[in-house]
């Protein structure tokens, strides 16, 4: 028996190895398996059976070894490898690796633990006499039989306060038995979902949703590949409908992914899964997957569903490789999101992969968001993809009132600049007194965005990186969020000497600081990641805010989606034109996707809600188009720009990114390779630069960047840069990237 092997050894070559004869029964196709590369044993996965048509087989080396007996890489994700290393420009070992948890690669995950369990119960003339000649024997066997299950070997003896020889004596006599068990770790909940899970009934739906719902149960029965966008307002019961769905494919036998955007949504999402499903199937699992849990916790999950005793995963991104048994259903919740796209090696965008898994699959992949993507949206339009729209949101809540501000008016009338404006201000105390709780948005954490002078104008600058220093009011200092070069605030202006240095722009911090002057006994939490560095601090100061505990909430973009909290009636969106102004394609989009989502979060529960939008571009399209929710209109315009300038979704984009620490060199490298890709793709091909990245150095590496616009198909277009890369003579220190279908053009 011949088998081909991928090594997972930094190199894509497919390589062949004999199969002992112990090893016959358990290799297959994506079995996980250690074979001799040179004189190192690494792990490998097989790709195939068959002889090498170049190699003398009396010469191959044995397989070592088989690590599970069941394939670590099942058949669909296999094929979805291979797709993504043609498509992403990415090596399929790194695909592999990113495919398998470290655990499972290490094949060290496995948790056990010495139990035990009285087997054979004595009569009690025969323990009385055991009580008299080994009373530490008696006693272990008391205890045992008042237990109902296996008892921790290692507890047991703390307890009971004896030795190991104890047990030994009842084990030989066969009266205890010893049983070794595998320990589950926290891989099949998380902090909001352990403990006793509370079984949720089905909600009665109403029309609109349980016309999304009949329509993907039809889906779901043809078992056969379609992706559906699901296109529903904030609060119109979306999660309903997924949960209904999911029912659907676990009944028909099937397994699911659940994906979020997220790892702080996950909890949310999990407690509600496991409540229903504990209503509708008693004794379903739902596995946690996402980069925050440990090794273990991440192996178990990965375990229970290469096994099938689990068939739902609930997580982030890379939940999408989870080797689900017979897929039936992926959800893609928020599939707008910029998170689901990976920012280093494999660059994967979660919802395309999900599209590709579901079609290998035959399966369901269903798109679900309050602002879709224009991608998606435009496929929907095009009959590509199904869609299905919930304009209502459900018990007839009525969408929130947006008021606008013009914060160049706001400052006029305060004479001077503020960070809060009176209507907010305002709306911030009628809550209060209330009990009604708010939340306050602003994507930039730090108290200020720079420190300027206003003598000479000098601005402090990261040294490392072309960006400005954000300024920490609560240590005194000046950090980079690209490199985190960190040191102290100065108090004079380095250039020239002058005391009239200020902080300039606000951020979280400034925020907090300027809501504790206007609402001194309010309670005030702030959450950006300068304050979520420990472990569960976010779910923690989440279940405060549920509880009631903080009256309100400030912080970034991880507040800002798919968190339902029913008493929040006043969303505050402090400078909605941070993300407009910045040199993307995309901002308009991201902009309108920010100010609804938002905005969503007000008015969930019984009480109508109210949103303050802070602008200086209060006529701005995108800020109109939200005001009203108008989706539908903003699409059309926006799209109709992207058609104008031949931007996607109506054509394919490629972002070329060269690194190095000397900028000529630079400069000159991705000139002549932009030459070179000119002259041989270039009726296939249009070029736009090469040029320097909006952000032109991070980490003391300068930057210059390519564009590649193609009606051509992908795969082809960047199998032929890889082949041109492989015969240009690159600089050591020129480090180059590959970007399909970037989402940032930073």
């Amino acid at each position: 028996m011949i088998v081909g092997v991928h090594p997972l050894a930094g190199f894509d070559k497919l390589l062949h190895y004999k199969v002992p004869e112990r090893l016959r029964d358990q290799v297959e196709v994506g079995a996980l398996v250690r074979v001799p590369v040179v004189n190192r044993i690494l792990l490998g996965i097989v790709a195939e059976f068959g002889e090498p048509t170049d190699f003398p087989v009396e010469r191959l080396k044995p397989l070592t070894d088989v690590v599970y007996p069941f394939p670590a890489l099942r058949p669909d994700l296999l094929r979805l490898a291979k797709w993504m290393a043609a498509y992403y420009a990415c090596g399929l070992d790194a695909i592999i690796e990113t495919m398998l948890p470290a655990a499972v690669r290490n094949a060290a995950g496995i948790k056990q633990e010495r139990q035990l369990v009285l087997a054979q119960p004595l009569p009690e003339d025969e323990l009385a006499r055991l009580e008299k000649r080994a009373p530490a024997q008696a006693r272990l066997h008391r205890f045992l039989a008042q237990q109902f299950k296996p008892q921790k070997k290692s507890l047991v003896l703390s307890r009971l306060k004896i030795t190991a020889g104890v047990v030994a004596g009842l084990v030989k006599r066969g009266v205890v038995r010893e049983e070794l068990h595998r320990v589950e770790r926290v891989a099949y909940h998380d902090d909001w979902a352990t403990g006793e899970v509370v079984p949720a009934l089905p909600h009665l739906l109403n029309g609109e949703q349980r016309a999304a719902a009949d329509a993907l149960s039809a889906s779901l029965a043809a078992q056969k590949f379609g992706v559906t966008l699901l296109h529903g307002v904030t609060g119109s019961g979306k999660t309903e409908v997924y949960l209904h769905a999911i029912h659907e494919a676990l009944q028909a036998g099937g397994g699911v992914i659940f994906l979020v955007p997220e790892v702080a949504l996950t909890p949310q999402t999990v407690a509600r899964l496991r409540g229903r499903l504990e209503a509708i199937a008693p004794g379903h699992k739902c596995v946690v997957w996402h980069s925050h849990l440990s090794e273990g916790e991440r192996f178990d999950g990965w375990l229970a569903l290469a096994t099938g005793e689990a068939r739902v995963v609930v997580g982030a991104r890379s939940a999408i490789f989870a080797p689900v048994h017979d897929l039936r259903l992926i959800v893609v919740d928020e599939e707008h999101e910029p998170a689901y796209k990976q920012d280093e090696s494999p660059r994967y965008h979660g919802r395309d992969v999900a599209v590709m898994r579901a079609k290998l699959a035959d399966g369901l992949c269903l798109l679900g968001s309050a602002t879709p993507s224009l991608e998606s949206f435009a496929n929907a339009a095009s009959g590509k993809y199904e869609i299905l729209r919930m304009t209502k949101r459900i018990d007839d809540r009525q969408l929130p009132h947006i008021d606008v501000v013009d914060m160049r008016v706001e400052i006029m009338r305060q004479r001077g600049f503020t960070v809060l404006s009176r209507k907010l201000v305002d709306a911030m105390h009628a809550r209060f007194e209330r009990r009604e709780q708010s939340i306050l948005f602003i994507n930039r954490r730090g108290y200020s965005s720079s420190m300027q002078c206003r003598q000479c104008g000098h601005v402090e600058e990261c040294p490392h990186c072309s960006v400005t220093m954000t300024y920490h009011r609560k240590d005194e200092t000046l950090r980079c969020h690209l490199c985190g070069h960190e040191r102290s605030a100065p108090n004079r202006c380095p250039a020239c000497s002058a005391p009239d240095i200020r902080w300039k722009g606000s951020g979280t911090q400034r925020i907090e600081e300027a809501v504790m002057r206007v609402l001194p006994r309010a309670r005030i939490e702030r959450m950006d990641a300068d304050t979520m560095g420990q472990k569960n601090r976010f779910r923690q100061v989440l279940a405060e805010f549920r509880a009631g505990k903080i009256d309100v909430l400030i912080g970034t973009q991880m507040i800002g989606k798919g968190l339902d909290f029913p008493n929040v009636t006043l969303v505050g969106l402090v400078d909605a034109d941070l993300s407009m102004h910045v040199p993307d394609f995309r901002a308009n989009e991201r902009t309108f996707q920010l100010l609804v989502q938002v905005a969503g979060r007000a008015g969930r529960g019984d009480r109508a809600g109210e949103v303050v939008v802070q602008t200086f571009s209060p006529q701005a399209e995108v800020i109109q188009f939200s005001r009203h929710a108008d989706f539908d209109g903003f699409a059309e315009h926006e799209l109709g720009m992207r058609r104008a300038f031949h931007y996607p979704p109506f054509r394919h984009l490629i972002h070329h990114l060269f690194r190095g620490p000397n900028p000529e060199k630079l400069k000159f490298f991705a000139e002549q390779w932009a030459r070179l890709v000119e002259k041989e793709l270039g009726e296939r091909v249009e070029l736009r630069g090469p040029s320097p990245s909006p952000i032109e150095k991070i980490k003391d590496q300068y930057r210059y960047q390519l564009w590649y616009f193609t009606n051509a198909p992908i795969t082809g277009i960047v199998a032929d840069l890889t082949r041109l890369r492989a015969g240009f003579t690159w600089p050591e220190d020129v480090v180059q990237v590959i970007d399909v279908d970037p989402v940032s053009l930073c």
